[in-house]
């Protein structure tokens, strides 16, 4: 199944954190922090500004992005964890 998001949103792919701490102390699920860095699977046509054009998203399908703690809503299809959230909830692109 396929997701296409409206607008100026996108569908990212929350990247779990290593299971380590710095200092090498293994962590369990419950001391883990909500991921704040993804991967972008699709993204939506972009947003119509006040001349009724489409404004493009800066972000693309496979960028790597960090965005809010708790920005977006959170669903699940195929027993994977996705996340839905607007373009100006992304803070910035990790690049390589």
């Amino acid at each position: 199944m396929k997701l296409k998001p409206l607008a100026d949103r996108v569908v990212v792919k929350p990247l779990e954190d290593e299971d380590k701490s710095p200092g090498g102390i293994i962590l369990p699920d419950t001391a883990k922090e909500k991921p704040m860095k993804g991967e972008i699977i699709s993204v939506g046509p972009g947003s119509l500004n006040d001349k009724g054009e489409r404004v493009k998203l800066e972000v693309k399908k496979g960028d790597v992005v960090i965005y809010g703690k708790y920005s977006g809503t959170d669903f699940k299809m195929n027993n994977e964890d996705y996340l839905i959230l607007r373009e100006s909830d992304i803070l910035a692109i990790v690049e390589k």
